[in-house]
This record gives C-alpha cells, structure tokens and sequence, in this order.
C-alpha cells in the first residue's frame, strides 16, 4: 500500500498546488493521499486566515480522486506543525504502508534544515516538484546529497504554474485573473469570508461586516 502526504499552510490553495498533486499523484499512483493543511508550520509566521476556512478550501482537493482524504490532524495538535511528527502518526495508522512526502523545490533545496530531517528520509520517499523553469541542475545537486545521506527522491515532473499564495494574500491579482488561479471552491469561500481584500488607499484592509 502506498500513502502519499501533501502537507503545507494553503492560506489560500490555489492551481498551482493542485497541479502538484496531481502530478505526485501520476508518479507515485498512491492507494490513499492525505492533504495535510498545516497548523503553524515551524519555517512560517502563523496564518492569520482562520485553521477552519484554510481546511474548508482544502476541499477542493477531493477534485483530484476519490483517494483524497482532507486531515484536520495537524491543526488539532495545536502549535507548530513538524513534518516528522506527522509521519510518525501515518506510520502508526498504516504499519506497513510505503510513504511518500510531496515537496516542492524550495523545500528541498533546504530540507536539511528540517526538524530531524534524516527520520523523515529513512521514513518516506521525497516526491519532488519543480515550482519554477530552469531550477533543475539545482535541484538534481540537492537530491544527490540526500541520497548519499540515504534519501529516496522521486521527481513528479510536471510543468511548473507560476503562482503563489503569499501573491494572492498581497492582493497582487484581481478580477477575472484571479479567479483562474482559485479553484471554484476557493474562491467562493474567498468571496464570502472576505479574505485577501487588497489594500485601500490609506493602507488597511476590509474586514467582514465592516459598516
């Protein structure tokens, strides 16, 4: 059996996120995937995009197969999210599954500064994705390194989609080019919380039920 893990904050998940899993999902054919959105991940500021609304637009995954399961497992533990931590709790509900870990290039590139990084490595095989065009020398050099620490490393392949979420929170897109980015049930979630609202001339934000 084979449990692929797609962890990360998704303050908002968007189609560049999808493209990756689904990607992931077309390399490693998994029998089960758990979208993981994050609690406060240890490398991040806390989102202030409330746990309950990032896990409601994590739904949107469901799209990609009827193997998805959406967890709420980090969010419950409370503090920060350590991907080892997780693993260790996919090992116990699936004793003798083989486990995969998505990560995208810049994790990578960095993983050795991870909380207890070789653990990770003897317990899952990384499923690589590229975020950008052009980064894959970098890449390879990053995953000969891990491999001679042990790694299994796994690249997906797909072309990378160029967006970001730290660009959708800053407001950077609007209108009808944001909404291509937003799957539908994103972006209605979006619309009806009011998030991401981009910044008014005197620089603050709108809130919900602002009068």
């Amino acid at each position: 059996m084979k449990v692929l893990l797609y962890g990360g904050t998704f303050d908002p998940p968007h189609v560049g996120h999808l493209n990756n899993l689904r990607a992931s999902i077309a390399a490693v054919r998994p029998d089960h995937v758990i979208v993981m959105p994050a609690g406060t991940p240890p490398h991040k500021a806390a989102s202030t995009t409330p746990a309950e609304l990032r896990l409601a637009m994590c739904d949107c995954f469901h799209a990609l197969g009827k193997e998805i399961e959406v967890s709420r497992w980090e969010i419950d533990q409370g503090g920060r999210s350590y991907t080892i931590l997780t693993l260790e709790m996919l090992r116990r509900r699936w004793p003798d599954a083989e486990l995969y870990l998505c990560v995208g290039s810049d994790m990578l590139t960095s993983f050795t500064a991870w909380v207890r990084w070789q653990d990770i490595l003897a317990l899952a095989t990384l499923v690589v994705q590229s975020r950008a065009p052009g980064e894959g020398d970098a890449l390879h050099r990053a995953a000969d390194a891990l491999r001679a620490q042990g790694g299994r490393i796994l690249f997906a392949g797909a072309r990378p989609v160029p967006c970001a979420s730290r660009d959708i929170r800053a407001g950077r897109y609007t209108g009808a080019q944001m909404e291509a980015l937003l799957p539908p049930p994103v972006g209605r979630i979006i619309r009806e919380h009011h998030l991401y609202q981009p910044p008014r001339p005197d620089g603050t934000r709108e809130r919900k039920n602002e009068p």
